[in-house]
């Protein structure tokens, strides 16, 4: 961990004579701090010694970018070049160089007043000395020496966590301030004694004051005798309830006059849970509201009509003032046209359904006792989340099993910038291997194989079986008897040839060397899809083509998988990722290839008789249930799913309506059912592990956890982040993230599936599967059975 001669610092190398050399190696930096929000550290230095050193692993640990400086000279133009956050000075050698001059000087540059500067001080002899000559010099605390490594890491990540961090805050407040200053709605912020803090420049041409005339000491906000003493007590109790009050207010101009203004207020909660703030934003009420009728002038002269204006986070009501938009200089007809067409584009009737949902609450706000308005405030929170599906976790220490398998797979990654890039080979698509003996038709089938596959419409049929009699070619074998049983060829219009050349080439796109996403887990999800496709109430739900769409879906949705998560992919800065922007990037790469290597040539193009649109509605189709199988928008699928169709189904039932055939299928084939059906039956089919057989059950347990294993090991190998660290080959539970995996994504979804289709054997499976992981579990055991007896 050490510096001996040199020290590697993110992608180059610092010698002792303090300058910078280029280095073309690659520094892993396994640290806790995401690399785009790395700390910048600069470590001055005159010599290498074991605190030096230290410090210089502590850095490396924590994933910090370091630079080391030898003299006062080199310190000062690293400084200016990377503005570092934190610098790390040794003060125990004056003869080096004056260390508190140095600070002086750096303090000197004005983007240093953010910067977090330690002096290390040598262990004091006898009496300890005071601090005031440092903070005088502008350092902001003191290390005594301790050249143990964890001394120094434990430093730092303190800093990190308290110094640097509000230092970081206070740069975000200039490009807060920024913003106020370009506003052009006047800004007011008072402390709660209604002293004034800040008003904007906005605020100064509106009002007629000078910021400099307000900002006296214990100047308070001028008010207008105009407004009415039960209008400014209701304001009053709005703010003291933590409320935004938002309405019609009087303001007092410098010149005597008053001004009638829209005006929000914002109370802000400061030290002490307290209310210590309010921000007011004002509009004068004539500069967009030229045709207001009088009877809405004066509403806020009565009591009765002000509580209207007493709105509990109203977040969409006066939040968007499109002039704020516009440069300071634009003119004022440009500006009141714009805000005018955003007037009209409120009225409109395009809002979302949440919107209105949101605005409904708002409205029911107003005349609820305060217990109901404040329950309704947390809903409006839930609401305005973008993760309305998803469940929330415990800590990580809870359930660490679910937090990684929810991390790995539900999140796009880290979005870690390094330059170890993750390059995914760019190949030529495979071509059907031409030794290979290919069968023309059903009938050339081999009978040891179409032995193996007599039982195909079976639950229980051995998918590894056909694996083995194939020579790992299932999805070819298995295809064609399963696409020759729901008539797909005649549907599609193309002969059997073609399509045989079509499970070929889809199959040769498969990674075999995967120890799960290869084309048995491809057979096996189109196994599965064609048992569900046979359940009465989805034969209900689907039309012809929607049956073809699930089976070529389910053949493709994995096709060219590398054997890598999403978040991986990310990570490493693919070019996969680079091309979907990180954004479902293996799932938009499966679909994509899919319809590459079908449409490419004729012999395998199983569309190329389609008529357009047909063509076209099957296309979306695949596309959208291939896409279904990411997991970021897991219980969001669930969820529509449940919502939109158990539970209308389950009040059929409870009615006495369920055998009503007209009103079951009013719900089961609206366009969007028939969607949510689709995208849930490949879900289950795609997932189905745990609801195997248990033979079948561990067997793919053991290749999803290899997997993973070989991902991390991957991931340390090259210094990006362990996205799943349960799934370390070393110390792994199996029977631990299996029950994690039934628990979090398995249960409740089959529940829901089963609820339609009606699948008792496959919830029996996954009873007795999940019994048996708790029982390993239970017993200690990591590994995926029992010892021997």
């Amino acid at each position: 961990m050490g510096c001996a001669s040199s020290f590697h610092i993110s992608d180059r190398v610092v010698n002792h004579s303090g300058k910078e050399s280029e280095d073309s190696q690659n520094c892993p930096q396994p640290g806790h701090i995401k690399p785009s929000n790395a700390c910048q550290v600069l470590l001055v230095f005159a010599k290498d010694d074991a605190q030096s050193n230290s410090f210089c692993g502590a850095c490396e640990r924590a994933g910090f970018r370091c630079n080391v400086a030898r003299t006062p000279e080199a310190a000062l133009e690293s400084f200016q070049e990377k503005k570092h956050d934190l610098i790390i000075m040794d003060h125990r050698h004056s003869r080096f160089f004056d260390a508190e001059a140095l600070c002086r000087s750096i303090r000197a540059i004005s983007c240093s007043q953010n910067t977090v500067i330690v002096a290390v001080v040598k262990r004091p002899d006898r009496e300890e000395a005071t601090v005031m000559p440092l903070i005088s010099a502008g350092f902001n605390r003191r290390y005594v020496e301790n050249s143990n490594m964890m001394s120094c890491y434990n430093e730092l990540i303190q800093l990190h966590h308290g110094e640097i961090r509000a230092q970081i805050k206070l740069r975000a407040c200039n490009a807060v301030f920024t913003a106020l200053e370009q506003s052009q709605e006047a800004i007011e912020i008072s402390s709660e004694d209604h002293i004034i803090q800040y008003v904007n420049p906005a605020y100064e041409c509106i009002m007629g004051y000078q910021r400099g005339e307000l900002l006296k000491e214990n100047t308070e906000v001028p008010k207008s005798e105009q407004n009415k003493p039960d209008l400014l007590d209701n304001i009053s109790s709005c703010l003291r309830r933590g409320k935004e009050w938002q309405g019609v207010y009087y303001a007092k101009k410098k010149n005597g006059d008053s001004v009638q203004q829209n005006v929000k207020m914002t109370p802000v909660v400061g030290q002490g849970g307290k209310i210590r703030h309010c921000v007011s934003v004002n509009r004068p009420l004539n500069d967009h509201n030229k045709t207001e009728k009088p009877c809405e002038r004066v509403q806020a002269e009565s009591q009765t009509d002000i509580q209207q204006f007493c709105k509990h986070k109203d977040r969409r009501k006066g939040s968007l003032d499109v002039r704020s938009t516009t440069s300071r200089g634009s003119d004022a007809g440009s500006s009141q046209r714009r805000y005018s067409s955003m007037a009209r584009i409120h009225s409109m009737t395009i809002e979302a359904p949440i919107t209105k949902v949101i605005n409904i609450i708002n409205a029911a706000q107003e005349s609820s006792p305060m217990p109901v308005a404040e329950a309704l405030d947390r809903v409006l929170e839930i609401l305005r989340t973008t993760e309305l599906y998803s469940p929330q976790l415990g800590t990580k220490e809870e359930d660490p099993h679910t937090n990684d398998l929810v991390g790995g797979l539900m999140t796009d990654g880290l979005r870690r910038l390094s330059g170890n890039e993750y390059i995914l080979a760019t190949k030529q698509l495979h071509h059907i291997p031409g030794h290979l003996t290919t069968p023309l038709s059903l009938n050339d089938i081999p009978p040891c194989i179409a032995q193996t596959m007599e039982n195909e419409d079976s639950w229980d049929f051995d998918i590894f079986s056909l694996e083995s009699a194939t020579i790992k070619r299932p999805l070819t074998y298995l295809g064609l008897k399963i696409f020759s049983r729901f008539g797909v060829c005649e549907f599609l219009s193309c002969p059997e040839a073609t399509l045989r050349s079509w499970l070929q080439i889809i199959e040769a796109n498969y990674h075999s060397s995967n120890s799960y996403h290869n084309s048995t887990h491809a057979a096996d999800v189109l196994h599965a899809t064609a048992y569900f496709l046979c359940k009465e109430r989805v034969k209900q739900s689907l039309d012809p083509i929607d049956e073809v769409a699930a089976l070529i879906a389910a053949a493709v949705h994995d096709v060219d998988h590398p054997g890598r998560t999403n978040s991986f992919l990310c990570n490493a800065g693919s070019e996969l990722a680079i091309l979907y922007n990180d954004t479902a990037v293996l799932e938009s790469h499966h679909a994509a290839l899919a319809f590459q290597i079908t449409t490419r040539d004729d012999k395998c193009n199983i569309f190329k008789n389609m008529e357009r649109n047909e063509y076209r509605t099957l296309r979306q189709a695949v596309i959208d249930m291939v896409l279904a199988t990411e997991m970021t928008k897991h219980f969001e699928h669930v969820n529509k799913f449940v919502n939109s169709i158990n539970k209308p189904l389950a009040a059929l039932e409870e009615n006495g309506d369920n055998g009503d055939e007209d009103s079951v299928k009013s719900i089961l084939t609206t366009p969007e059912n028939r969607i949510l059906v689709k995208r849930m039956l490949i879900k289950c089919a795609d997932i189905s592990n745990p609801c195997r057989p248990l033979e079948l059950c561990i067997e793919w347990a053991g290749r999803i956890s290899e997997e993973y294993f070989a991902q991390t090991d991957e991931e340390k190998q090259q210094g990006l982040p362990v996205v799943m660290p349960v799934f370390d080959r070393n110390t792994c539970s199996i029977p631990k993230s299996q029950i994690s995996f039934i628990d979090y994504f398995i249960t409740d979804m089959f529940d829901a599936w089963d609820a339609f289709a009606d699948l008792p054997n496959l919830m029996q499976h996954l009873d007795n599967n999940f019994r048996y992981w708790k029982s390993l579990d239970e017993k200690k055991l990591r590994s995926l059975r029992p010892p021997p007896e």
